[in-house]
């Protein structure tokens, strides 16, 4: 079949292979988004991880707090829907890997042992927590 196909291409002239042009590689536009993520503490030793581009704050506890508790070997979290401190906002997931694993708390307290998300009702409370450098001070009194 494939000689028949080759035989009639060049005796004939009919079949004729048309060449597809090059693709262009026209520079992609993005559009530029900038976000600010700001960690800050609470006197309790919570640490709130904030997201200004989806008012999402992650609430974790501190590896001081979690070397104060010790081994965890149960952890309690907040309702889905629910309001919770250290800033007013919704719940809008918790981590339930913490269920299972209450122990991530003490090998990942402020980052696989995060507590929950909230959705962030006023912002500018985040501006009212501590700052790295301040929560460092604070444990050491």
């Amino acid at each position: 079949m494939l000689n028949a196909f080759r035989h009639a291409s060049r005796s004939t002239g009919v079949l004729r292979v048309a060449r597809r042009a090059a693709p262009v590689n026209a520079p992609r536009i993005t559009p530029f988004v900038r976000t600010v993520v700001t960690k800050r503490y609470t006197e309790d030793h919570e640490a709130v991880v904030y997201d200004d581009a989806t008012n999402v704050g992650v609430v974790s506890i501190t590896d001081y707090a979690q070397s104060s508790l010790g081994d965890v070997v149960f952890v309690e979290l907040p309702v889905v829907g629910s309001e919770y401190a250290p800033i007013s906002g919704k719940v809008e997931e918790v981590n339930e890997e913490l269920n299972s694993q209450p122990g991530l708390l003490n090998k990942s307290p402020e980052d696989a042992g995060w507590l929950c998300k909230i959705k962030v009702s006023d912002a500018s409370e985040i501006d009212n927590l501590m700052t790295e450098d301040a929560y460092a001070k604070h444990c050491e009194s």
